[in-house]
């Protein structure tokens, strides 16, 4: 490749010689090297502008000699606006300071000062807002907005205080300082199911076989460093999206590992498919760790309607460890092979159903809260 680029002596490299040197660039990147862009946690000091000064100024013009105060009052300093966007994936452009405009002062002649702009932070659906461990505000939706500092009012101007007792008054208020809070910002990948497994157990070859997504995989043991969200699109048109979330190890809950810096992702799914590795010598072990792990990260968690993939049924000796497995597990297990394709579409329909139940529960606690609602209202009306 040194010798192709070393054509002539001042040359540029032909254009095929410069697509080559950027695959070479492209393969070596790393897993680590593509997560670096994404952050899922930022703390921010927010405070919001100041409010600008009343002015104590006169008019003075011709054939008014006593025209009176004049001073205007000062603008109203800029909120700090948090505000959810599709298009922003990651928290990493999130500053850790934030300071709004101050309002503008007030001027002479009964000039009002100019209020300051509002300073927006972008950060993507799903990103919870907390304050002192309390969750404040879950930004769920695309443009979803909260003001979190909201700016210091304008002082008043002499104007504002004339009155028939006092014909020429000098008061002019200073404006208020504008609030400030610290603020902890947590994304959490929203999707309707997530992948929970060891690392190299094959959630990521999973997400791939069952989805467009493409996440990283190789012949050699890694884990994903950053989660990822694939969309299963069926016949009639529904979607439903599916986390790879990053592999959990033994003592997850005491930060060893990626620690807990990715089971918050595992909150919003509405449920959860094990995956276990039949490559080691007992599987199940690794169900009763996920499960021990997500339960004491969250009471409840691990009860979630879910599902177990025994993964790698191509390997040598996998179908006596599912038979094993079979027998300390007291649900059905799903045997496939995601590196293979063998038995894919099985998880895909078991998906579905999953899917279909969770919104059949849904739609019958939204009915209970109309009916609800409804005989609040007629009570009422009674």
């Amino acid at each position: 490749m040194a010798m192709l680029c070393r054509t002539g002596l001042g040359r540029r490299p032909s254009v095929l010689v410069q697509v080559a040197l950027q695959r070479t660039y492209a393969s070596k990147q790393s897993e680590k090297g593509k997560a670096k862009a994404f952050v899922d946690w930022r703390r921010v000091h927010a405070e919001g502008g100041k409010g600008g000064d009343g002015c104590s100024a006169f008019i003075r013009e011709f054939a008014r000699p006593f025209g009176g105060p004049g001073g205007g009052d000062g603008g109203n300093g800029g909120n700090i606006v948090i505000e959810a966007y599709k298009r922003v994936k990651s928290l990493a452009k999130v500053k850790s300071i934030y300071k709004a405009e101050n309002g503008s002062p007030g001027g002479n002649n009964g000039c009002h000062g100019k209020n300051a702009s509002h300073t927006v932070i972008p950060v993507p659906v799903g990103t919870c807002i907390k304050g002192n461990g309390d969750v404040i505000v879950d930004l769920e939706k695309d443009g979803d907005a909260v003001v979190v500092a909201h700016g210091g009012l304008g002082g008043k101007g002499n104007q504002f205080f004339l009155s028939n007792e006092d014909k020429s008054p000098t008061l002019a208020t200073p404006g208020e300082p504008g609030e400030t809070c610290v603020l902890d910002l947590e994304l959490r990948t929203i999707a309707h199911a997530g992948l929970v497994g060891f690392p190299n157990a094959g959630k990521s070859t999973l997400l791939r076989a069952i989805s467009r997504a493409q996440p990283t995989v190789a012949a050699y043991p890694f884990t994903t460093l950053k989660p990822h969200v694939g969309i299963i699109q069926y016949e009639d048109f529904e979607q439903v999206a599916v986390a790879d979330i990053p592999g959990l190890i033994r003592g997850a809950h005491l930060n060893k590992g990626l620690g807990q810096s990715f089971l918050r992702h595992i909150e919003r799914c509405r449920f959860l498919l094990f995956v276990v590795d039949l490559s080691i010598t007992e599987p199940w072990t690794q169900l009763d760790d996920l499960k021990y792990e997500l339960e004491i990260y969250q009471s409840g968690l691990s009860s979630r309607p879910h599902a177990v993939v025994a993964n790698k049924t191509d390997l040598p000796g996998a179908s006596e460890k599912l038979k094993l497995l079979q027998k300390h597990v007291d649900m059905p297990v799903l045997p496939i092979s995601a590196k293979e394709g063998w038995d894919v579409g099985r998880v895909i329909s078991h998906i579905r159903e999953l899917y279909d139940k969770d919104m059949a529960r849904v739609a019958n606690q939204q009915g209970e809260k109309q009916n609800h609602s409804q005989k609040k209202t007629v009570i009422l009306e009674w």
